[in-house]
């Protein structure tokens, strides 16, 4: 049986997926695997690239953007590997990291889902785990929890040499024991990006599996800057955070919303009030104002 099945959506991101499949290839030993790449209706030429550099691997081509969890359901339906390790396109792999997560795993049977350490493109570490969301962590600054209860709030902020048990990961590399995807079934479909190994995890928690973050494997991952500043981008968390709520917290579903439209209004007005005192020359507060204004919009319209 193959240790390892590779899955990786794609969108329009040929050299970003060029790169990643040769950082599997260069930094791989010793383990077996295979590669499938799932590619959502790309018109860069994305499919064409891999099939001539890269003829061995699997492809899956899709006609239109299926979104990010349907997109990696095809693939996890059909893998062949002990673990599926789901990787961005704009993600690259270290030498080692691989079997840092493979090793992990192997001597943690208990373990359902493992990611690494994200690093910027200078080194620097960028947060790598997340939490499930709360009715706190919707009234509360993320940052601020993350500095007050750091056990509770784990980040970046600290220096971890062991592996830690988490609530959640973030995507961008994570490996995956397929026992527990047959038990807890795959990713949920309706989350078309953001949040969809969240729930993934808390299925999995629930189930009676752990969560871990291995700070010893490491990932470059070239993380897109421009969702805070795009508002199709933010308008795509909400919906999935809406959909979280609803299937995980039903009873108190209301009081999310109102919550959830409460900040989004406050932070509206503070952006207002930011942008009149520097007399409208700070270019981030004008994009801010520009996102918090379509996203009142959006939720104006029914949230569509």
């Amino acid at each position: 049986m193959l240790e390892i099945s590779f899955i990786i959506v794609n969108w329009n991101t040929k050299d970003f997926l060029l790169q990643c499949i040769a950082s599997i290839y260069e930094t791989v030993k010793g383990i077996s695997f295979e590669i499938w790449v799932v590619d959502n209706g790309s018109s860069d030429g994305s499919v064409g690239a891999v099939k001539e550099k890269y003829p061995g691997i699997r492809v899956i081509e899709n006609q239109t953007n299926l979104g990010f969890a349907a997109a990696n359901n095809l693939a996890l339906a059909r893998m062949g590997g002990r673990y599926a390790l789901l990787l961005n396109t704009d993600a690259a792999l270290t030498e080692g990291a691989v079997s840092e997560l493979h090793d992990f795993m192997q001597g943690n049977p208990e373990a359902a889902i493992a990611c690494g350490q994200l690093l910027n493109p200078d080194g620097s570490k960028q947060n790598s785990i997340a939490n499930f969301p709360s009715l706190l962590s919707l009234l509360s600054n993320e940052t601020l929890l993350r500095v007050l209860f750091p056990r509770r709030f784990p980040s970046k902020r600290r220096r971890y040499r062991t592996p830690l048990e988490i609530e959640s990961g973030i995507g961008a590399c994570m490996i995956v024991r397929k026992q527990a995807m047959d038990q807890v079934g795959l990713l949920d479909d309706r989350y078309f990006f953001f949040l969809e190994e969240t729930d993934w995890a808390y299925r999995m928690r629930n189930a009676g599996w752990k969560i871990y973050f291995v700070p010893t494997a490491r990932i470059s991952h070239a993380q897109g800057k421009s969702v805070e500043t795009r508002a199709d981008a933010k308008i795509m968390f909400y919906r999935s955070r809406y959909i979280f709520f609803r299937k995980w917290y039903s009873g108190n579903y209301p009081v999310i919303c109102v919550a959830v439209f409460s900040r989004l209004l406050i932070n509206t007005f503070l952006s207002l009030i930011g942008l009149a005192l520097t007399l409208g020359l700070k270019k981030d507060l004008n994009r801010k104002l520009i996102v918090y204004s379509k996203l009142l919009a959006w939720h104006l319209r029914g949230r569509p």
